[in-house]
């Protein structure tokens, strides 16, 4: 495991950490709303890395990434944040991995640089709007929680990031799992989860004129990002492929890591066919 510090344009520091094979194809792999790059182990820790190059990001605000108090209302910056990670890698043609808000945090970097230097974009339940233009698009579920996450009060921050992790996945989580992914939640201060809720985005415009393949892995009972959001992505993203697991909530990689695995590695090595299954 190698682990980095990478600047971004406003001097903030972000944690990555790379597993795999360095002459591999490489995957980035940018979490969601108040996780960490903590979420992918069932990747980083796969027979992916026999073959790729793997690199988990904590974006800013997140897991061991700086948490500076204003400096998330910029989509600039987040696309900056990408373009350091590729530039200060040195990744060649990486597939961006987005999960849940790292679909949007994508979409903020190719506003800005495009997809001249990536070979592809998995969307993993992932939404490309924030705030209003979002909203048709979360559960209640999620929505319901905002004023919680939002909260300085420890208590009910807790209980609002305990039922979250609940209701990312289908069936309920082990003992094991539950306070595993409770406890990267909770280190994110309240202050950056009302800030990047804070912000008001609709990509349609640059996704609609992608020529990079991308692929739509969605779960069947996602009650966080809706069906209609892949639903709208295969309207507006020209060149797509999706797949959809059943009996599958918000974590397909977490919830059925075999299947996306062998999705993703058929993916990077750019396969066409993606041999994907909808079951």
């Amino acid at each position: 495991m190698k682990t980095y510090k990478i600047k971004s344009s406003d001097g903030i520091l972000l944690h990555a950490e790379e597993t795999g094979n360095p002459a591999g194809n490489p995957a980035l792999f940018i979490h969601g709303y108040s996780q960490c790059r903590l979420c992918w182990k069932k990747q980083i820790n796969s027979k992916l890395n026999k073959n790729f190059r793997l690199i988990a990001l904590d974006i800013r605000g997140h897991g061991l990434s700086d948490k500076p108090r204003d400096a998330y209302g910029d989509s600039k910056i987040w696309a900056d944040d990408i373009n350091a990670v590729i530039n200060t890698l040195e990744l060649e043609q990486p597939v961006l991995v987005g999960w849940s808000y790292g679909g949007a945090i994508i979409c903020d970097y190719l506003r800005f640089y495009g997809e001249e230097r990536i070979s592809g974009i998995n969307f993993v339940g992932a939404t490309s709007k924030i705030g209003k233009p979002a909203m048709p698009f979360m559960g209640a579920s999620c929505t319901a929680l905002i004023s919680g996450l939002f909260s300085n009060d420890t208590e009910e921050s807790a209980s609002a990031l305990h039922k979250l992790i609940e209701s990312c996945v289908y069936k309920k989580p082990s003992p094991g799992d539950l306070y595993f992914m409770l406890g990267y939640n909770i280190i994110v201060p309240p202050y950056v989860r009302k800030s990047l809720f804070s912000r008001n985005l609709d990509n349609d415009d640059i996704l609609s004129e992608l020529h990079r393949p991308v692929l739509l892995t969605h779960g069947a009972e996602d009650a966080i990002v809706l069906s209609n959001m892949y639903e709208h992505h295969v309207k507006v993203i020209p060149n797509t492929q999706l797949s959809i697991y059943a009996d599958t909530g918000h974590t397909p990689f977490w919830e059925n890591p075999e299947r996306f695995n062998n999705e993703l590695h058929s993916f990077l090595l750019h396969d066409d066919p993606y041999n994907l299954k909808d079951s």
